[in-house]
């Protein structure tokens, strides 16, 4: 029924959680001076919530949110889930006009976590509807 998406949620947490893990390295490393060239763990932006590094909260969300979604059964769950992965993906939108058009700086890693951000919120918004209006 709803495994196939609860499944493909699960893998795009693990692709989040990948970019997350090496992003808070990278953050650590660029603490220590170790880094060669300019990059955006070194912005203010790349710690948008109390001076906590915005890679540590991808580190506690995607597994946060891939554990949440197989327990999630009624839809006022699957609505809260799909409230946070909204503000999720807020967030993203606007971390990624700072890439554009702020920072202007290449990050791989950061459009990997805003695409799978923009693509939680989508799958977690058709499992809802299937919930919701396919019972």
């Amino acid at each position: 029924m709803d495994l196939p998406v609860r499944t493909i949620i699960t893998v795009f947490c693990g692709v989040g959680l990948y970019a997350a893990v090496f992003m808070l390295r990278k953050t650590k490393r660029a603490q220590r001076g170790e880094l060669q060239e300019p990059s955006v763990v070194e912005t203010p932006r790349a710690r948008l919530f109390g001076g906590v590094p915005n890679a540590l909260l991808g580190l506690l969300y995607y597994p946060a949110f891939a554990a949440a979604v197989w327990i999630a059964s009624e839809p006022w769950e699957l609505g809260a889930l799909l409230a946070v992965s909204g503000g999720v993906a807020l967030v993203s939108v606007v971390l990624a006009y700072s890439l554009l058009f702020i920072t202007r700086m290449p990050c791989v890693y950061c459009w990997s976590a805003h695409v799978v951000n923009w693509s939680l919120f989508a799958c977690n918004a058709f499992l809802l509807f299937k919930i919701s209006y396919w019972r």
